[in-house]
């Protein structure tokens, strides 16, 4: 349906009647659907509702690759909406362990700025006490045969860590490059150097950070993704995942689902991350941050002060499993996923190829669960270095405990 209120995309009230009043069988008629029946689709129809339920919105905008960002009032965003309390006060993060130095590379600044605005003249940012909450629509649900799909990290089966999964019947589809630590701990830091690596019609190539323990695995993730069938472009997206239950019954992307409680405007979660990292030349990163403090698992981007606290999510979210009290396990790389002919990870670079060609992550630490922080020990992990390896190091600042990953991909990745 044409837009109606001069933005150049559907507003959100008009989203919002054309979801309550679709039909499965036109649905189906006119958009590419896998949805396994009209029960499913009803299902997702109502998930949508109730993502958006009584909720107003004064301003809408789209980024840099046409995805719909709606300002939601920080009270009315999925996980705070009927509650008694309000969110939750950030801390600033345990000051780093070793001298930051000069920084090698760029950063990539945040999203959204009141002087940006978007290809229709829509300003790229959102009013106070509002945040940025991608739209989330039918098509996108309805690629996947059921509503769980759609939470799934991939769009078929389960998601998997890369140490702490069991091996499932889906296994073979995930491929990893990356450096991990068994310690105890409350979370952690890295910067993750952001590419844009082709990867065509394959399903998606990320670099991230992964803080897990548990069995079945509980894990807080967060990173940069190229997944096109998810947020249909094949630029690098600023990512966050979590499951309770070893990617089984529990999780979900972004603010896809009430878990999430975002609490700063700046970022834009789900949204296109640009610059990219240019082969032999400029660099850029996204600095990264975890801790687990008060009850909560809180982001931090961009630095790790309460100023730069991105959201939370709730501790009691992972039940009384080990995510509740802390994490054992710090990870830290490249997945790709793929069934046949997978794509490329990082920079398409194998990590020999080192500094402006491979990916990395540099200053590498984490948070001890008695207190401050402490410098990472790496064991790197390349269990299909054909096609994907990884090369732990540590150095004077600003690189500190670090690592280059990542590969071209391709058909012969045992």
């Amino acid at each position: 349906m044409a837009p109606q209120d001069g933005t150049n995309f559907p507003s959100f009230a008009q989203f919002i009647d054309d979801v309550a009043s679709a039909r499965h069988d036109e649905f189906t008629r006119r958009s590419r659907s896998a949805t396994a029946g009209e029960d499913e689709f009803a299902a997702m129809r109502q998930h949508i509702l109730g993502l958006y339920s009584g909720v107003d919105v004064p301003h809408s905008f789209v980024d840099d690759n046409g995805q719909i960002f709606d300002c939601v009032p920080i009270e009315d965003q999925p996980s705070l909406r009927g509650g008694a309390e309000g969110p939750a006060v950030p801390p600033d993060a345990p000051p780093q362990p070793a001298p930051r130095g000069e920084a090698p590379a760029l950063p990539v600044q945040p999203q959204l700025r009141s002087d940006r605005l978007d290809k229709f003249g829509n300003p790229m940012s959102c009013p106070p006490g509002t945040i940025p909450m991608r739209r989330v629509t039918l098509e996108e649900l309805a690629r996947g045969r059921t509503l769980r799909d759609f939470f799934h990290k991939v769009p078929e089966g389960t998601g998997r860590h890369p140490r702490l999964s069991p091996a499932a019947i889906e296994a073979n589809v995930h491929k990893y490059a990356h450096a991990f630590q068994v310690v105890d701990n409350l979370g952690g830091h890295s910067f993750v150097n952001i590419w844009d690596p082709n990867i065509g019609s394959q399903v998606f190539s990320l670099s991230q950070q992964w803080y897990a323990g548990g069995s079945p695995v509980q894990t807080v993730e967060c990173g940069s993704q190229i997944y096109p069938g998810k947020y249909g472009t094949t630029q690098p997206v600023l990512f966050i995942y979590w499951t309770a239950d070893g990617y089984q019954n529990t999780g979900c992307y972004n603010l896809d689902c009430s878990a999430f409680t975002q609490t700063n405007s700046a970022w834009a979660i789900g949204g296109t991350l640009s610059p990219s990292s240019v082969w032999g030349g400029a660099q850029y990163e996204v600095e990264v941050t975890w801790y687990f403090s008060g009850g909560n698992w809180w982001l931090y981007l961009g630095g790790t002060t309460a100023s730069n606290a991105v959201g939370y999510y709730r501790g009691s979210l992972f039940g009384g499993g080990q995510l509740s009290r802390n994490a054992v396990d710090i990870d830290y790389g490249g997945e790709v996923v793929d069934i046949t002919a997978w794509p490329p990870m990082g920079s398409g670079a194998f990590a020999s190829s080192g500094w402006q060609f491979a990916a990395y992550q540099r200053d590498v630490y984490y948070f001890g669960v008695s207190g401050g922080a402490q410098s990472a020990s790496l064991t790197a992990s390349q269990p299909s270095p054909k096609c994907f390896t990884t090369a732990v190091g540590h150095a004077a600042p600003p690189w500190n405990e670090y690592f280059f990953f990542g590969g071209p991909g391709g058909t012969n990745c045992e």
